[in-house]
């Protein structure tokens, strides 16, 4: 018969990290997908975030993962706004949830990384095309 001894170690496990808040949302945008992506990289590093990834595919999909300090959520929501991305009503919900819980806990956790994984599906050609079909009439 085995016997087995439980050994205390002689270092003491450092508490676990708290997980930063990790947001996944969704939105459309009329906006050409190309000039999307350009401008919403720049506004995310206007903002002191950073683009982790950043892609879009044939069919007009673009996927963006950056993260920003919490105390930057209230820029970073606005500039997604201002660039022409509707979100889902999830999306809102949860940034506003982010937004009233970093500014109830400033001092707490202004300075904690928040991550945002976005997928936008574009519309440019098709609203471009419908515009000029409706401006031909």
């Amino acid at each position: 018969m085995a016997v087995v001894r439980w050994i205390k170690p002689e270092f003491e496990i450092a508490p676990r990290a708290r997980i930063p808040w990790a947001l996944e949302m969704k939105g459309v945008s009329a906006e050409e997908p190309s000039r999307l992506v350009e401008s919403l990289t720049g506004a995310i590093l206007g903002c002191g975030g950073w683009v982790l990834s950043r892609g879009a595919d044939d069919a007009g999909k673009i996927n963006f993962l950056f993260e920003f300090e919490r105390n930057a959520c209230l820029d970073v929501y606005s500039i997604l706004i201002a660039a022409g991305v509707e979100l889902a009503p999830s999306g809102h919900v949860r940034f506003t949830e982010l937004c009233q819980c970093t500014r109830s806990q400033q001092r707490d956790c202004g300075a904690e990384i928040a991550s945002i994984d976005l997928e936008i599906q574009t519309f440019g050609a098709e609203v471009a095309a419908g515009a000029q079909i409706f401006g031909a009439a």
